[in-house]
């Protein structure tokens, strides 16, 4: 009987039960994962990458030329569970001839509602609220007291009219919101007329929203968008949120804004690095609601994301097309 050889399979964490299940199935694969919840070390990543055939990985884990030598010829799919791709040096694994799936659509509706949570705890208040009642601050109905912002008659400006800037637009909408402005590499008038949104530059948006969400893919042209003139364009009262990538606000420029009063305050699920140091500056301020990157965060989105990714890998091993690929 002739032995038939099992495909090495490395996975950076544990994943949810659906993903785990779908990869213990695979009888022909030779699964070796890093039982633990937190990140990998670097040593143990390519101590496990090293002679594989797959690979499943996180957006936290750098996967760069160097581990790419590591892995070796033998590697040949890369499966990310994650919908962005910025933590794969794309040149290089093209170079090689790597397929790599990736999860870019299960997450759009859990994204945009975080986005919009996050917007709406941002421009209430609430986190100040809830600690005033905490702490004995509430003591009594006052007209001028813990005044925010509303939706209501507003204008949003969305950075990255994509799937998840599109599905943040269609949920605002329904709260009143007058106008949408966006912007992007380009126009997009088919996806924009659904909600009467109009392509503008940069500083135009910033300038004229009462909110500005940020939902663009981190790429060069994006990394530090949103700087010290930015912010200066944005109005006094404008909130400013961010659900993309840390890398897309220059962190700095934002605590002079928020400190200084130049805008009224800022919701940030995604942050350089992460986790944050819990002495950054920006935690300090109370009108700067920072999240640890939960965007797509309910138990249904991720197991979707973890059965996605563990079915790209499977299909990118056995040389069948992928659920989802990402095209190099």
């Amino acid at each position: 009987m002739r032995l038939v050889r099992l495909m090495k399979v490395f996975v950076t964490r544990r994943i949810p039960p659906e993903g785990s299940a779908a990869l213990a199935r695979a009888a022909d694969c030779e699964v070796e994962q890093w039982d633990s919840d937190e990140p990998i070390p670097t040593e143990d990543l390519e101590r496990g990458v090293a002679g594989a055939h797959g690979l499943l990985c996180l957006l936290s884990d750098r996967i760069d030329k160097k581990l790419l030598d590591t892995a070796g010829a033998s590697l040949k799919v890369i499966s990310t569970m994650s919908a962005g791709v910025d933590h794969l040096a794309l040149d290089e694994i093209k170079k090689r001839g790597i397929r790599v799936g990736y999860t870019p659509d299960v997450l759009t509706d859990t994204t945009a509602e975080l986005a919009v949570s996050l917007l709406l705890t941002t421009c209430r208040r609430l986190p100040e609220a809830i600690e005033e009642v905490k702490t004995g601050g509430w003591t009594s109905w006052k007209p001028l007291w813990m005044c925010g912002y509303g939706l209501t008659h507003s204008t949003v400006g969305i950075v990255g009219l994509g799937r998840i800037g599109q599905a943040i637009a269609r949920r605002l909408k329904p709260f009143g919101v007058q106008r949408f402005l966006y912007t992007g590499r380009q126009p997009r008038p088919q996806e924009a007329a659904e909600f009467q949104a109009e392509f503008v530059s940069i500083p135009q948006l910033a300038s004229e929203s009462d909110f500005v969400v940020v939902a663009c893919s981190l790429t060069p042209a994006t990394k530090g968008l949103c700087n010290k003139d930015f912010f200066q364009r944005m109005k006094k009262m404008a909130v400013f949120v961010n659900i993309s990538r840390g890398e897309v606000v220059d962190q700095d420029d934002l605590y002079q804004a928020l400190a200084s009063g130049q805008i009224a305050a800022a919701g940030l699920d995604v942050t350089t690095p992460e986790p944050l140091p819990t002495n950054h500056p920006l935690l300090t301020l109370k009108n700067c609601v920072i999240l640890p990157h939960i965007g797509s965060a309910t138990h249904r989105t991720r197991n979707i994301m973890s059965l996605l990714a563990a079915n790209n890998l499977l299909a990118g091993l056995r040389g069948e097309p992928m659920p989802s690929e990402l095209k190099l």
